[in-house]
């Protein structure tokens, strides 16, 4: 059964925002859509020439008529208009439970006020202490905060005032700054980051505000995380302005293109704000991944590269100090003996020290690390993903290869995000143009379907670290791997 989601907004008579945008995004996203219209307007790629605000006891019909056999699981607001539409919304969302997206559409894109600055103090008392995420672009938060933005520094403290209106998060958009790039920051008070993307040099944007939240609404309701929700609608919102073209005589509205598939559309997320997309700097792969123990010795990388191994990683847990540095020079050692790509997992001053192949971190190692210094010690890097937001992360990084997992249920780590199956990962495959590690629950029954997403490198722990007989396990693994 498809989720449901509802949009209550205005309706675009022209077709490029507002309940046509949202209705339109949702069948993209496979979910069903309902709409509770709460303004007429007449107008088109040019101008609003009339705006006619539906009574407060039509609205209050729509909700309960759709409360009562279509019940929502996240809901979009949009255009709300004036102070008795306000009231009537309020007064459902104290009953509602579900997850709540608005967009605060104040000012039309040609210029036209949208919502009765007398209902201003309403919308902020009533309507935000009930948001989950608000997502305004700089000109409605410099509207709600009465004051300008002009630096990344400016657009931080203004998301923790909106917070204090009782929003549960925010996202500032940055499409209407002008320069070459769009950076959006997001913050819940407690995280933040910043997703930036490469500005496309045309003005068919019309919609793009209402085309971003029913994306997050429609990709929520599909039990994706919040942070990867915000990532595949910018990459939405990026694809449909790529392939919008102008129709009628102003700005055109956006696309609307299905399934976000192209890397060219992917954003890079940063903990900070970065004016310019980081560059390249790790080194590539010497060779193709294969068959990726992960060990935690130098005796079993050994025994690994006996049968033919080329790419390993040495990921120990248990030891510190002198023991680990050891077991990290003799793993180094053996690693050069053979002539193979060795990958120290977390510890990358150690790795830069001992002088590593490469390193590989975790979500949470990339935090602490120096990615700078790692790059110019010329140690290769791989990075561990799981969903759309961590691989913007590491897409901003630009990796030597980027691990994705857990692809199956693995008893060798406890994760709490679930598997993320064959057909994610064949995503994955098609979207990302770097060498590409699956990880998780791969054993030698299902190593081959894998291998047929077009994945580069599989790694495995326990099936080969706790065979009955580990070499002949690493035998076939290698067979399947040519």
């Amino acid at each position: 059964m498809k989720p449901i989601v509802w949009t209550i907004a205005g309706s675009d008579s022209g077709g490029g925002a507002g309940i046509q945008a949202d209705l339109a995004t949702f069948q993209d996203f496979s979910v069903h859509g309902c709409s509770v219209v709460t303004a007429v307007t007449a107008q088109n790629s040019v101008t609003v020439d009339h705006i006619a605000y539906v009574s407060p006891e039509s609205v209050q019909a729509q909700l309960a008529a759709l409360q009562h056999d279509l019940p929502a699981q996240v809901i979009k607001i949009g255009m709300l208009g004036n102070r008795e539409v306000i009231q009537s919304v309020a007064e459902f969302l104290r009953g509602y439970a579900g997850f709540v997206v608005c967009d605060p559409v104040m000012m039309s894109s040609s210029g036209r006020c949208l919502l009765d600055p007398s209902a201003q103090a309403v919308f902020k008392q009533l309507i935000l202490p009930r948001v989950d995420l608000l997502t305004p672009n700089r000109d409605e938060t410099q509207a709600l905060l009465g004051r300008e933005l002009h630096s990344p520094g400016d657009i931080t403290r203004a998301a923790r005032e909106i917070l204090s209106f009782g929003v549960k998060s925010v996202l500032i958009k940055g499409g209407h700054h002008q320069s070459d790039f769009c950076h959006d920051y997001w913050t819940d008070g407690d995280r933040q980051f910043w997703l930036s993307q490469h500005k496309q040099q045309h003005d068919n944007t019309h919609g793009s505000g209402c085309t971003l939240s029913a994306a997050i609404v429609a990709v929520l309701a599909r039990a994706y995380v919040l942070e990867d929700a915000l990532t595949l609608a910018k990459m939405y919102v990026t694809q449909g302005i790529r392939c919008a073209e102008q129709i009628g005589q102003g700005p055109g509205p956006v696309s609307h293109c299905g399934w976000p598939q192209q890397e060219v559309d992917l954003p890079w997320l940063t903990p900070e704000f970065t004016a310019n997309r980081p560059t390249a700097t790790f080194a590539a792969l010497a060779e193709p991944i294969g068959l990726y123990p992960l060990v935690d010795s130098a005796v079993w990388v050994e025994r690994c590269l006996q049968q033919g191994v080329r790419t390993i990683q040495l990921r120990i847990k248990d030891k510190s100090g002198a023991a680990l540095l050891q077991e990290v020079r003799q793993s180094i050692a053996v690693a050069r003996r053979y002539d193979v790509q060795l990958f120290i997992n977390d510890d990358w001053q150690l790795a830069i020290a001992e002088q590593a192949y490469g390193v590989h971190l975790g979500q949470d190692d990339l935090i602490g690390a120096d990615l700078e210094v790692i790059a110019k010690a010329g140690l290769r890097l791989g990075v561990s993903t799981h969903g759309h937001a961590q691989v913007a992360r590491a897409y901003a990084i630009q990796p030597s290869y980027i691990a994705i997992g857990p692809v199956f249920k693995t008893r060798s780590k406890q994760i709490a995000k679930p598997p993320q199956g064959l057909t994610q990962l064949h995503h994955w495959c098609q979207l990302l143009s770097y060498p590409l590690v699956a990880i998780g629950g791969i054993n030698l029954k299902n190593a081959a379907d894998v291998l047929q997403t077009g994945v580069g490198g599989i790694a495995v722990i326990s099936a080969v670290t706790r065979a009955d007989d580990p070499e002949a396990a690493m035998k076939a693994f290698l067979q399947l791997c040519v």
